[in-house]
């Protein structure tokens, strides 16, 4: 079953890869959950449903190509191509397109869905129309992250029954939590990104009057400390340097008057700026 989020996010994809290349067609869909195929849900452009909840197994066709090798595929005449595989020559007939582009998202290695674009002539499609369909794929995979990590966080801050599972459950809040922190800068659209740092403020105590403030890295770096990271990981979780990050650190503890990282943890929790 798709994921109905996700399909929201194919949809807009397949919107701006029209409105960047000029593609009069665009299609795409999901991986479903526990099937090795994608299910085509969103149309854009098509004059026909000839595609619509088309089921395109991975390894057939173009788009089950795209997902058997994790990466871009393109014929320029579908029907004749000796490239792919032609289990889906019908419904590609019938909606009369013949030069079509396959792009995979793939998150964390695996392929979650397939984004199209097409022509109704038989012409290459450049390596322009192919880079845009390409950073369409990135938005959804960004997107997906995002949701992704949400989900862990989410599930991570629910009330476990034992007491000596909540423990254990509020590490997993905490490296939710830093792992959010460290997707936000990597996030293009101002309104997600704030979204997302919001959802990250509401683990957290509500911040104490008076208090200590810190700079978003500083913060972003003391997230991955208080989740038991190295100097060296939390370097190369945020894409900095390792004496970036101490500069960071020490910052941090200096704002909070602490002398070692454990103190400025804790320094930090009480303030209400970490989980």
């Amino acid at each position: 079953m798709a994921d109905a989020a996700g399909t929201v996010e194919i949809g807009g994809a397949l919107a701006r890869l029209r409105r960047a290349t000029g593609l009069p067609v665009a299609f795409g869909g999901l991986v479903e959950s526990g099937r090795p195929q994608i299910r085509i849900s969103e149309l854009s452009g098509t004059t026909t449903a000839a595609l619509r909840s088309l089921a395109v197994t991975s390894g057939n066709g173009l788009g089950g190509k795209a997902v058997a090798l994790a990466r871009p595929c393109a014929v320029t005449d579908y029907s004749s191509s000796r490239q792919i595989s032609h289990e889906y020559d019908v419904p590609v007939a019938a909606e009369g397109i013949r030069s079509v582009l396959a792009v995979p998202v793939v998150v964390r290695r695996r392929v979650r869905g397939v984004l199209y674009g097409a022509l109704r002539s038989a012409q290459p499609l450049g390596d322009r129309t192919l880079g845009a369909a390409m950073a369409a794929a990135r938005d959804v995979e960004q997107a997906l992250v995002v949701r992704d990590e949400a989900r862990v966080l989410l599930a991570a801050a629910r009330p476990e029954p034992a007491a000596p599972d909540r423990g254990a459950a509020w590490e997993q809040v905490r490296e939710a939590h830093a792992a959010l922190r460290a997707l936000a800068p990597r996030i293009t659209d101002p309104h997600l990104r704030a979204e997302l740092l919001a959802a990250c403020g509401l683990l957290t105590a509500p911040p104490r009057a008076g208090g200590a403030t810190l700079a978003p890295r500083e913060l972003d770096v003391l997230s991955w400390v208080a989740a038991g990271a190295t100097n060296a990981a939390v370097a190369e979780r945020l894409g900095l340097g390792p004496e970036t990050v101490k500069g960071y650190l020490r910052s941090a503890m200096r704002k909070l008057g602490a002398h070692t990282r454990g103190e400025a943890v804790t320094a930090a929790r009480r303030a209400g700026l970490l989980p």
